[in-house]
Formats: C-alpha cells, sequence, structure tokens
C-alpha cells in the first residue's frame, strides 16, 4: 500500500543536520553563539554558500533564524535545498531505525521521492 506524507520541517536532530549538510558538501555544523545582522542566536549554525551569515537552528524549538535580505545576502534555493536534505536525513534515519529500507529518486522537479519498505533492512 502506497501512501503520499508532506513533512513540515522543524531541525531539531543534530545528527540529521550533519548528514544533510555532508550530503550537501558543506562545513559540519557549528553549535554555539552566532552572530546574525540583527544580533546573536545560539543554536547550530551551518554556513550555506555565498550567504553571509550562518542559518542557526534551536535544535530545542526546531526554529530556524537566517538573515538574508530577501536574497541579497544568501540565495534562498541553498536554504531550499538544506531543509529538503535535513528532511531526507531525518526520515531515513528514523525508518532505519525501525528497521525499514528506505529508498530514494531525485525527481526532475529536484524533489525527492522515498519509499520506504516496512520491515526491509537496508
Amino acid at each position: 500500500m502506497s501512501h503520499i506524507v508532506s513533512i513540515k520541517t522543524e531541525v531539531r536532530d543534530l545528527a540529521a543536520l550533519m548528514a544533510a549538510c555532508q550530503r550537501l558538501k558543506l562545513p559540519a555544523p557549528v553549535v554555539g553563539e552566532h552572530k546574525l545582522f540583527s544580533g546573536t542566536k545560539t543554536g547550530a549554525a551551518v554556513q550555506l554558500p555565498d550567504w553571509q551569515y550562518p542559518v542557526v537552528t534551536d535544535l530545542g524549538t526546531g526554529e530556524l533564524s537566517y538573515d538574508n535580505f530577501n536574497g541579497h545576502w544568501g540565495d534562498q534555493k541553498h536554504l531550499d535545498a538544506l531543509k529538503q536534505a535535513y528532511a531526507v536525513a531525518k526520515a531515513t534515519i528514523e525508518a532505519r531505525k525501525h528497521g525499514h529500507r528506505v529508498s530514494e529518486v531525485k525527481q526532475a522537479d529536484g524533489s525527492v521521492k522515498l519509499t520506504i519498505q516496512v520491515g526491509g533492512v537496508a
């Protein structure tokens, strides 16, 4: 039986965030206090390509903080790619924890189709 699932991404898992960064060939997230244009934020920071300031996630709330000045200080596509890679990593980690097999296919529109087979280990 097939099911379609939509996921609202809250970044709360450091291991999944690290996997997303590795997947995108980004530097590993740095936990601590980070300067943004509008102040400082504490959390796990990821430096996206050509972004003036890092994206900082509060792992407790899942909230992302960033200053990209409507695309002038960083291209939104990089943030979207990070959120997608995080969602794929988190779903894969959780499925495998429960002994399920996961396969992934990148779609022509840039989306990712994950197939989770219950009971199969991969």
